[in-house]
């Protein structure tokens, strides 16, 4: 890493338990406006549930389990019939894997569903094709309580699908505290982010 890269990383550890929230929440039916507020980076530890959950493939997992195998992830919370919000948010995975090339295999993308009561398996599936999901970026559903004790687990959690929080969150390793990014994210600053956090682990 650069010393610049050092240093920006040390800022966000730094201020891990005072940084300052962005608005915690958009109407998921209203496109961002111009001129939007850049997105805002904290350092956080969260308790990943234990809670099972449905990957779009039809196998129901573990989401401590598909989380703590060792790779790093990107994790996001979308449902199908968004129609502002989560496309952008999936889009950014998209280009995301595109940017990192022959690295994308090492890292393990995920997006679960905030409304696992319209979003099967099959759905998530087709979703996940219109936006050309590499094979390491899966999405899940599950029952709406398990959905919704992911989104708490993850600070996330507004009460309703439409009142969407614009999060991403990244983590090195398992054991590894997680980079929030609150608000839209560039794919390239997010390839930034992600190779920053993963040489410094």
């Amino acid at each position: 890493m650069t010393p610049t890269s050092l240093a920006r990383l040390a800022a966000l550890l730094a201020v891990a338990a005072t940084s300052p929230l962005a608005p915690a929440s958009a109407d998921a039916g209203a496109a961002p406006a111009d001129g939007a507020r850049a997105p805002i980076r904290s350092v956080r530890e969260y308790a990943v549930p234990a809670v099972r959950l449905v990957r779009e493939d039809g196998k129901v997992v573990s989401l401590p389990e598909e989380m703590n195998d060792g790779r790093p992830i990107l994790l996001n919370f979308i449902f199908t019939t968004c129609t502002s919000i989560c496309p952008l948010l999936s889009s950014t995975f998209a280009q995301f894997e595109r940017r990192l090339g022959a690295d994308a295999g090492k890292v393990h993308l995920m997006s679960i569903s905030i409304d696992p009561e319209h979003d099967t398996p099959a759905r998530l599936s087709a979703y996940a094709r219109k936006f050309h999901a590499g094979p390491e970026w899966q999405h899940y559903t599950g029952t709406l309580d398990a959905s919704v004790a992911a989104q708490q687990a993850f600070d996330v959690y507004r009460g309703s699908k439409m009142s969407h929080s614009v999060v991403t969150l990244m983590r090195a390793a398992p054991g590894k505290p997680w980079l929030r990014i609150e608000g839209f994210v560039s794919p390239d600053d997010l390839v930034r982010d992600y190779r920053e956090l993963v040489a410094a682990r």
